[in-house]
C-alpha cells in the first residue's frame, strides 16, 4: 500500500500537535523511530498505540479530522452535532484510510520484520524492546485490532499484500480476514515466552498477562461478529468464542481489569477532551439521553452534563437552520459528561460490561453452556460500578423492570440495547454491534440527505482507489451487497 500514502512518522505528527517538554509522558517520541537504519521498536510501538481509543481509532489524528473520531457515534446516535450536522445527515460518501496503513500498521509491520529477520532481530534498537517473542504477540495483536477496525468500517480490504509494498494490493474477502484475525490473536496469546517485557507499551506496561487477557477478550468480540454467518462457515465464531472463553490466560470480566487508554493530560489529553477545547459542535443525542430517563438509568447523569440535575440531549439529526433555533430555546443543552470529556479521563477499549454481555448473547444463542440471565445482569452491575452510579436499590429495581428484565421476554433486543447504552461513547463497537444485532431500534434522521435516508452501514472506498487500483476494487465491489455505498453491507452484516 506504499504508493497511496506519503508518510508522516507518528513522532513527526506529534512535534506538530505537542509541545516538546510534554513527550515524556508517553516516552520520547520526538525521536523518530524510523530515522536510522535500524528502527527502535519500542518507539514504534508506542507511535502505534497512541492511536487506540473509544473512536473509531486514529484518535491522534483528532486536529486534522475530529469528526472521524465521532462519525460512528453519530450513526448510533451517541451524539448530536449542534452546529455543522453533515455526518448526522448522512452526507458523508467516502473515507479515506490512509492513516491507518501509514500509521499504526506500518509501525507494526516493521515491528514484526525486524523481530523475525535473523539479520535484524539482534540489533540494540530491538532487542531493547524486549524479547522477540513478546514483541511479536503484542504487534501481533494490535496488529489484528487496527485491522479488524479497518474491515469493519469498509469491508473487504487489502490484507495479506496491504503492507508488502505492493502497488495495487488486492482485496481479501471479510471472511478470510477474520478467519485469519482469530488465528493471529490465538497464536499470538501462546507466543509470549516470558522473556524480558516489552518496553514502549503504554496501554500495559509490557504485563503480557494483561495483554493476553485483551487478546482473548477481542477475540471473543470477532468472534460473535460472525454470529449471522456462522452456519456457513463450519461454525468458526462459535468454535472460536468457546476456545476463548476456556482459555486459562483469563478475560475481561470485572472493572479492575478493563483496558483503556490512560492520558496524562497536558499535552497527551484525552481525544473526547479536544472536541471541546474551544468549541461545543457535539452534545449527548436526546435518543441516548431520552431512553436513559425512560429506563430509569442513573448512567445519563454520568453521560451527559447535568444542568439543575436534568441531562438535556440535542435532537438528532436537524439541519443547521434548525439547530439554530433550537439551540436558542434550549441554552441548558448537555455536552457529554465530563467523566468522558476530562483531559485525563481513561478512554475505556474492551470493558467487563462488554465482554459480560458478549458472553450472554453467546449462551442465549446456544453458542455456551452459561447462564445467560446471570451474565446479563452482572453486566448492566459492572457498567454501573463502572461510571460510579451502582446503588443496589436501584439496580434490583432496574434489572426488574419490563423494559430491562431478561425474564421478561425479547432477550436479544434487550442484550442489544444494553450492549448499546454499555458500550457509549465507544463509535467503532457501538456501531458494528447495532449494524449486527439490529437493537436497539434507532429511526434515520429525517433531514438525511444520502439518496437512501437510511444510516450509513459502512463507509464507501477511498476515492482514489477508483482510479489508482481500478480492477482490485472493481473486484471488491462485485463481492459487495449494495456495492460501493453507504447502504452496503459488510459481509458479517447480513439481513
Amino acid at each position: 500500500m506504499k504508493r497511496h500514502f506519503n508518510k508522516i512518522s507518528i513522532c513527526l505528527l506529534l512535534s506538530v500537535l505537542f509541545s516538546a517538554e510534554s513527550c515524556k509522558d508517553f516516552g520520547d517520541l520526538n525521536e523518530s523511530p524510523n530515522a536510522s537504519a535500524s528502527p527502535v521498536t519500542s518507539a514504534l510501538l508506542t507511535g502505534a498505540e497512541v492511536y487506540l481509543g473509544s473512536g473509531n481509532s486514529m484518535t491522534v489524528n483528532y486536529a486534522f479530522d475530529v469528526r472521524f473520531l465521532n462519525e460512528g457515534a453519530m450513526y448510533v446516535q451517541y451524539t448530536s452535532q449542534t452546529q455543522y450536522p453533515d455526518e448526522s445527515q448522512y452526507s458523508v460518501t467516502a473515507r479515506g484510510w490512509s492513516q491507518y496503513f501509514a500509521g499504526p500498521l506500518e509501525d507494526l509491520h516493521k515491528i514484526i520484520e525486524y523481530n523475525t529477520d535473523e539479520t535484524k532481530k539482534n540489533q540494540p534498537t530491538v532487542t531493547s524492546g524486549g524479547s522477540n517473542a513478546n514483541q511479536l504477540a503484542v504487534a501481533r495483536i494490535l496488529k489484528a485490532y487496527y485491522f479488524a477496525q479497518l474491515t469493519d468500517m469498509w469491508g473487504d480490504v487489502p490484507y495479506k499484500e496491504a503492507l508488502a509494498g505492493m502497488v495495487t494490493p488486492k482485496y481479501d474477502t471479510q471472511k478470510d480476514i477474520y478467519t485469519d484475525l482469530l488465528k493471529e490473536l490465538k497464536e499470538a496469546i501462546g507466543q509470549f515466552d516470558g522473556g524480558a517485557a516489552v518496553k514502549g507499551d503504554i496501554l500495559f506496561e509490557g504485563d503480557p498477562v494483561k495483554w493476553k487477557r485483551f487478546a482473548n477478550s477481542f477475540r471473543m468480540i470477532l468472534a460473535l461478529r460472525l454470529s449471522k454467518r456462522d452456519g456457513e462457515i463450519g461454525n468458526l465464531g462459535k468454535t472460536a468464542f468457546a476456545e476463548a472463553l476456556a482459555s486459562p490466560a483469563g478475560l475481561i470480566d470485572q472493572n479492575s481489569e478493563n483496558a483503556f487508554m490512560p492520558w496524562p493530560g497536558g499535552s497527551y489529553k484525552n481525544p473526547w477532551y479536544q472536541m471541546y477545547d474551544g468549541r461545543t459542535d457535539y452534545a449527548i443525542s436526546a435518543t441516548l439521553a431520552d431512553t436513559l430517563k425512560k429506563y430509569g438509568d442513573p448512567r445519563v447523569s454520568v453521560y451527559g452534563e447535568p444542568h439543575s440535575g436534568v441531562v438535556k440531549g440535542v435532537p438528532y439529526g436537524l439541519t443547521r437552520e434548525l439547530l439554530i433555533t433550537w439551540s436558542a430555546n434550549n441554552p441548558d443543552a448537555s455536552k457529554i459528561g465530563p467523566d468522558i470529556t476530562d483531559e485525563k479521563a481513561p478512554d475505556y477499549i474492551i470493558t467487563a460490561a462488554q465482554i459480560l454481555l458478549s458472553r450472554a448473547e453467546a449462551a442465549q444463542l446456544g453458542w455456551t453452556a452459561e447462564n445467560a440471565q446471570q451474565l446479563y445482569n452482572d453486566a448492566i452491575k459492572a457498567s454501573w460500578e463502572q461510571w460510579g452510579v451502582f446503588d443496589q436499590t436501584a439496580y434490583d429495581g432496574y434489572i426488574a423492570d419490563a423494559k430491562v428484565s431478561f425474564a421478561g421476554g425479547e432477550v436479544l433486543r434487550k442484550i442489544g440495547t444494553q450492549k448499546w447504552i454499555a458500550l457509549y461513547p465507544n463509535s467503532w463497537q457501538g456501531w458494528a454491534e447495532w449494524r449486527r444485532m439490529g437493537w436497539p431500534f434507532i429511526k434515520p434522521t429525517a433531514h438525511a440527505v444520502n439518496v437512501s435516508k437510511q444510516i450509513p452501514r459502512r463507509y464507501g472506498y477511498p476515492t482514489n482507489e477508483i482510479t489508482l487500483n481500478k480492477a482490485n476494487y472493481g473486484e471488491a465491489v462485485s463481492r459487495m451487497q449494495g456495492g460501493d455505498t453507504h447502504d452496503g453491507r459488510v459481509w458479517w452484516d447480513k439481513q
